[in-house]
């Protein structure tokens, strides 16, 4: 290829994968299924994309480095202090239940499509993995009751990193018994691959932990450094004993994350993005690299494997967690069904493939293939199936309608009263124990903390929630939580209280709406006037308009003295009223203003300070 054909190739790669993403967030689906399916299109099918002619001999080394990456980011999620906080039917899930679908997976590949026992146990391992980049999006279009979501995230969350290293494992020890040296031999090899990539995993973690906690880099290089590191602890391992550097990565991220003292959220979100940079390239060119006649080839015997997995693998696995649990039937039911294969399986099994080919196991090739066919198979039907069935279930949440409110003071917990009474779900949020005791006291639910914290990332519990009010008097916590949550609710479900600076010429004193949100008021207020409005005698009144007392003669009634906040239209549907897009009630619509004291003289009471 030359200079122009190369360059079009990896512009055309980065578009196709901005597209890809782009439509998995607009239709709420995993991003791995499109980036595949373009693949596929891409390379076998029209030919557009050769691998190997683009990259040449680079591509397989890319492809490991960028798994290595893929691994290291999975493990800094597991924090293995919140092993006692994930429940019991988590454990087993990711235990018991593990165990249960690699037996039969394993047992299945090998029976219907003739695979040796080590190539079958392998597989096994490598698709017993759903991860949180394929649950995540499709609960959001599920969208079950909370006890799913959290147990089927957590899952996702805990199984990916246990997965990868089950696989590297049972990888590494067929590389070590296919040495041809006598088992003996092969176990001393396999034990010098763990003991390696253990050793040198929790040195690397132990080292740049170090680095990090004790600040022997500014901070702004602690991405990089990472980074370095991460690739330097891969290829050392792997120089020093073959085929070690996954496990050595993988050991690494775990020691990083447990390590006390070391704050990895920053590395986090760094290899967050890039992991969806690497992932949305790296699965194109692996699904363009695909052999679709030995997919074929495989004949309905691939179909039966699904059909096993499915119908039997996940079944057992979940009877055998909740057995015992407080879980209903329905409940259960939904569970074993939803568990589609992710990133974790496509990645590491493009190359493991090649190795063990190059090992001589050279059926190890279908393994690409047979993964692939897995998860397009697992997210298709389960993305197609899954919220019709919990719909039928009964398990199924409505539409995310409810609120998060940021801040459980008093003014906050008197809104919250007048959303509950419209039937909407709310979720006080609050670092002051005083005002989450007082809360829970008028039986509010809440959580105690910063809601833009990292315990709040992994223990919030957002279902049924679609948007948020930040009612707290620090202004920069309430913008702070509204870019935290902005991807989830969306930018026009973002409220907040005004700024005390609001009317200040300059802009350089308040934060832009992009990152503050609406302001929430059809006359917007600071936390302060809100409080003080409260404490002079201000109330929530509730008012259903109909044809005979309609929009314009509730206005006229109490000018100025009520400040609308919130609407109920006839469907049911609740708006939050804001100077920016001014709400029209209707006959039939339910509406909360705050309301002032009419005075004797029939004016307003007077407001104390608005500065706040």
């Amino acid at each position: 290829m030359n200079e122009q054909q190369i360059l079009l190739s990896v512009g055309g790669i980065g578009a196709a994968a901005l597209a890809c993403q782009w439509l998995a967030w607009r239709l709420k689906l995993p991003a791995i299924l499109f980036l595949l399916l373009c693949g596929i299109v891409a390379g076998p099918v029209l030919g557009w994309l050769s691998p190997e002619a683009l990259f040449g001999p680079l591509l397989m080394p890319l492809v490991s480095l960028a798994v290595a990456l893929i691994l290291f980011e999975g493990s800094l999620t597991l924090h293995l202090s919140q092993w006692r906080d994930i429940g019991s039917v988590v454990h087993r899930l990711v235990t018991l239940g593990a165990l249960a679908t690699w037996l039969v997976i394993a047992v299945a590949t090998h029976w219907l499509l003739a695979f040796e026992w080590p190539l079958a146990i392998l597989f096994g391992a490598l698709t017993l993995v759903t991860g949180p980049t394929v649950i995540v999006p499709m609960l959001r279009v599920v969208r079950p009751n909370a006890t799913i979501a959290n147990i089927l995230r957590w899952e996702g969350i805990v199984i990916d990193p246990i997965g990868a290293l089950l696989a590297v494992v049972v990888y590494s020890f067929i590389i070590a018994s296919g040495s041809g040296e006598g088992l003996s031999q092969s176990l001393i090899t396999f034990a010098g691959v763990i003991l390696c990539g253990s050793a040198l995993g929790a040195a690397g973690g132990w080292l740049l932990g170090q680095v990090m906690r004790e600040q022997w880099l500014p901070e702004y290089l602690h991405n990089l450094a990472s980074l370095a590191a991460v690739l330097g602890i891969f290829i050392a391992a792997n120089q020093i004993a073959h085929e070690s550097g996954l496990l050595a990565v993988t050991v690494m991220g775990m020691w990083l994350a447990n390590m006390r003292g070391v704050d990895v959220q920053q590395i986090l979100h760094f290899k967050e993005n890039l992991s969806v940079l690497l992932i949305s390239g790296l699965f194109i060119l692996l699904a363009a690299r695909l052999d679709l006649q030995a997919l074929f080839s495989l004949g309905p015997a691939v179909i039966v494997l699904l059909l096993a997995i499915q119908l039997l693998a996940r079944p057992l696995n979940v009877l055998v967690s909740t057995a015992g649990s407080a879980l209903k039937w329905r409940e259960r039911a939904l569970l074993a069904w939803i568990a589609p294969r992710g990133i974790v399986a496509a990645a590491v099994s493009a190359v493991f493939a090649i190795r063990l080919d190059e090992a001589g196991h050279h059926s190890a090739l279908l393994l690409v293939p047979l993964t692939f066919a897995v998860i397009i198979g697992t997210v298709v039907l389960q993305s197609a199936t899954a919220r019709p069935l919990a719909r039928l279930l009964r398990v199924a949440e409505p539409a995310p309608s409810g609120f998060l409110l940021v801040g459980a003071n008093p003014p906050a917990r008197t809104l919250a009263k007048a959303l509950q009474q419209l039937g909407c779900r709310v979720l006080l949020t609050d670092s002051s124990w005083e005002n989450i005791r007082a809360a829970r006291m008028d039986g509010l639910p809440t959580y105690f903390g910063n809601p833009a914290s990292q315990h709040a990332d992994a223990h919030l519990d957002l279902v049924g929630l679609g948007h948020l009010l930040g009612l707290s008097p620090a202004g920069e916590l309430n913008a702070l939580a509204c870019a935290r949550f902005r991807h989830d609710f969306g930018h026009k479900r973002l409220f907040v209280l005004a700024s005390g600076l609001e009317n200040q010429r300059s802009d350089k004193h308040r934060a832009s709406e992009q990152h503050r949100g609406q302001l929430l008021g059809s006359s917007p207020m600071t936390y302060l006037q809100l409080a003080n409005r409260l404490h002079l005698g201000g109330e929530l009144f509730s008012t259903t308009l109909t044809e005979a007392f309609s929009w314009e003669q509730y206005q006229a009634l109490h000018g100025e003295r009520a400040t609308l906040l919130f609407a109920r239209d006839a469907n049911g549907w609740v708006h939050v009223a804001c100077p920016d897009t001014p709400l029209t009630p209707q006959a039939g619509w339910t509406l909360v203003s705050l309301v002032d004291p009419q005075r004797q003289d029939g004016q307003p009471e007077q407001l104390g300070s608005t500065a706040g």
